[in-house]
């Protein structure tokens, strides 16, 4: 539900865009961290927050990180 978001925001068009694994924060809401391969042997770690059902509000990518490898370890950034 984020890729367009990324898309604009890091200026790039992304043929694949799967994530691979993910880890989750609860804060007033919850905080994803998701590692995804977005091209080639290419992969991205973005942090995407969902607000709290109340709010009625979708995900919403807070930050990324490029020049990731499959094997990087998921960390909270």
């Amino acid at each position: 539900q984020v890729k367009s978001q990324f898309e604009s925001q890091a200026n790039t068009n992304c043929v694949v865009f799967t994530a691979i694994e993910y880890r989750t924060q609860v804060v007033a809401g919850t905080m994803y961290f998701i590692k995804v391969q977005d091209c080639d042997a290419a992969y991205v770690h973005l942090k995407v927050f969902q607000s709290l059902p109340c709010e009625n509000q979708g995900p919403s990518l807070v930050s990324f990180q490029t020049g990731k490898t499959r094997d990087d370890p998921l960390t909270y950034f």
